[in-house]
């Protein structure tokens, strides 16, 4: 747009054919033009927004999306890592009690657990086309791709592995 606007603006100056007219002319395109990208329209110009609950929500519950709201932040000071959309509070879990009313950090949240200490686990082990299996149990509880230690049930030996989606726990051999 702005080559056009500049090879427009030669235009004209040759058509007056004084160049007092073309320097005149230039400073105020580029005078428009250094406006027009100051001045944000509102639909560019963001409010910046933060999650509140809308009753209390205490530690261990998950949080359903009917349970928060969205709003518009009022206060120039806040800062922080809190919530900004519903999406990144729905369905995970708080471990501190939220006010209704108040923002809610993002540290207060957690991914729910895929497998809890003690419960019965299926630790596999993959080289290759070799797979082993066995049974085992978490000695911590963890949430989808947390690295945690994991017992095997039958030969008593402690194992470190990843927690997949499907609740099992992926080792690699040292």
């Amino acid at each position: 747009m702005a080559n056009m606007t500049f090879r427009l603006t030669a235009s004209v100056a040759k058509a007056k054919g004084t160049r007092g007219s073309l320097l005149l002319r230039a400073s105020a395109v580029a005078a428009l033009l250094c406006i027009s990208l100051t001045v944000q329209s509102p639909a560019q110009a963001q409010t910046p927004m933060a999650v509140i609950p809308t009753r209390t929500i205490y530690p261990g519950e998950v949080i359903q999306s009917n349970q928060v709201q969205a709003v518009e932040v009022t206060n120039p000071n806040l800062t922080g890592d809190y919530a900004s959309a519903v999406s990144q509070v729905a369905g995970k879990i708080t471990s501190r009690t939220l006010l209704a009313g108040r923002v809610i950090l993002t540290s207060a949240l957690r991914d729910p657990y895929a497998v809890e200490r003690g419960k019965a686990v299926r630790i596999v082990f993959n080289n290759g086309p070799l797979t082993i299996t066995a049974a085992g149990a978490p000695l911590e509880s963890a949430a989808i791709g947390d690295l945690i230690r994991v017992r095997n049930t039958d030969s008593g030996i402690i194992v470190s592995g990843t927690v997949m989606a499907d609740g099992t726990i992926h080792v690699v051999a040292k």
